[in-house]
């Protein structure tokens, strides 16, 4: 099964993407991990990948889609791959999916996590991660178990992005809206769109999704 998760900036995208890893083996992409492993991995997209990076550039449509090409044939007969944060516009949605059809697979769902704005800037700017795993935290929705001390690695160095602030969030949602909700009416035409509640505790929101993928 392959599938899209689609939704703003703090949605919690990445948080249900890392469950489906966990719970059904699926494959994550594209992530910035992916991209920093091309970086290393010698071959010619990797070279690309590490010249734009250098240049301090962002990584073009054509690469991504490149990077995903060699992840669908790095990773034959698996159990699927989950779209975290691309396509986001029209024209990669139209490239994902000459891509999937080209290596013989297909696009089974897309997966819409529906937040209210205001919950969402109350969600990012209580937010903050663990320095050395990247475990996420939130000052009141999910602390640490002992004040100061990564539940998962044990580190004690937290951090919090820059631009996780209420301005910041309100422009990137902004951003969200004016580039990515087109995709929302494509899906939708095509027979894809499944909305889901992100609002919620995590496992209740994993409960949606799984639902929805049921259907």
């Amino acid at each position: 099964m392959n599938i899209i998760l689609l939704g703003p900036p703090g949605a919690g995208k990445g948080t249900q993407a890392q469950r489906l890893v966990a719970e059904r083996c699926m494959v994550q992409l594209p992530t910035g991990d992916s991209r920093r492993a091309a970086r290393t991995s010698g071959t010619e997209m990797g070279k690309q990948v590490a010249a734009v990076m250098d240049r301090g550039d962002l990584v073009t449509d054509e690469i991504v889609i490149g990077l995903i090409a060699e992840q669908l044939d790095n990773n034959p007969g698996g159990a699927g791959f989950i779209f975290d944060g691309f396509p986001r516009t029209l024209a990669q949605a139209d490239a994902l999916g000459a891509l999937l059809k080209d290596k013989g697979q297909k696009l089974d769902a897309v997966i819409e996590m529906k937040v209210d704005d205001d919950a969402l800037v109350s969600r990012i700017t209580g937010r903050y991660t663990c320095a050395s795993c990247g475990a996420v935290y939130h000052d009141s929705l999910r602390k640490p178990k002992v004040d100061g001390v990564c539940d998962e690695c044990g580190g004690t160095e937290f951090k919090r992005r820059a631009d996780d602030n209420e301005e910041s969030l309100r422009n990137r949602l902004l951003a969200y809206y004016r580039d990515t909700s087109p995709l929302i009416g494509y899906y939708y035409c095509k027979g894809l769109l499944k909305r889901v509640d992100g609002i919620g505790e995590i496992d209740e929101v994993a409960a949606r999704i799984s639902a929805a993928l049921a259907e």
